[in-house]
């Protein structure tokens, strides 16, 4: 029979009221205009904005542009995705503890690694690799990889220090090395959910990586910003249509690629 745990629901009770009240404090804090927002002098600003977007723009030429940047932002978010993933595994194993008894001194700075580098956003980063490499998508792609990194480098820990215990304490017991164990025996059981969390983030890049040309990372995003800033609302809503079909066709091919490594 399992004990009952008294100070449980007392706990629950606490921390549901202090949610509530922090979120009575958010709304007593900020200066929230909702008659304004809901007025009819508010939706039919926001109706003739919305209709300056049409029709949007569907020359050859700049169609031509617009399919040169969903490729380089779909590249961005690929590569930037991948180093991710490949940094994220590296750093994944000083930052685990893969049995009880491993001492892991590693552990504890190697989060905070993690953490520093996935609580800087995108932009930021983005910004401050702008000095160095300059405008462009390389730039782009590198600031998705460091925050991506933090971010995987984190849940691929975590996966590892979750990871059943029994194969790895079988191939200690003989002698094997935390390499060869993490290889032969952990590795093989959270590569499933390895590949879901990275498959994941590729479908958070995506749109990260379409909202980095803002800075001047490339893409679509350096499209948006361009003629956003210019008033061209029919070339502004060509590119959004294209990142809108630029998200849902990797949303999709994620999907599909989730439920093949669940089979």
């Amino acid at each position: 029979m399992t004990p009952a745990l008294p100070h449980a629901p007392g706990r629950a009770w606490g921390w549901s009221a202090a949610l509530l009240m922090l979120v009575v404090a958010s709304f007593w804090s900020l200066d929230l205009q909702w008659a304004q927002f809901f007025s009819l002098d508010a939706a039919r600003s926001m109706g003739r904005f919305i209709g300056e977007f049409f029709p949007p723009d569907l020359s050859p030429e700049f169609l031509r542009k617009v399919a040169l940047g969903m490729g380089e932002t779909l590249a961005m978010s690929a590569l930037g995705t991948l180093l991710a993933a490949i940094g994220g595994l590296a750093l994944a194993l000083p930052a685990s503890r893969l049995h009880g008894a491993e001492r892991a001194w590693a552990r504890r700075p190697t989060r905070a690694l993690l953490n520093v580098l996935r609580a800087v956003p995108e932009l930021v980063w983005a910004g401050l690799l702008l000095i160095a490499a300059g405008l462009g998508p390389f730039a782009g792609t590198l600031a998705l990889a460091v925050h991506t990194t933090g971010v995987l480098g984190r849940l691929f820990a975590e996966a590892v220090e979750n990871a059943p215990s029994g194969p790895g304490a079988a191939l200690r017991t003989q002698g094997v090395g935390k390499g060869r164990v993490f290889v032969y025996a952990t590795l093989p059981q959270v590569l499933p959910q390895l590949l879901s969390y990275t498959l994941y983030r590729w479908e958070n890049n995506i749109r990260a990586a379409a909202v980095l040309g803002v800075v001047g990372a490339g893409g679509l995003g350096q499209l948006l910003a361009f003629h956003m800033g210019l008033f061209h609302m029919g070339k502004t809503a060509t590119v959004l249509g294209a990142m809108l079909g630029l998200v849902a066709l990797v949303d999709a091919l994620s999907h599909l690629s989730r439920r093949w490594l669940m089979r």
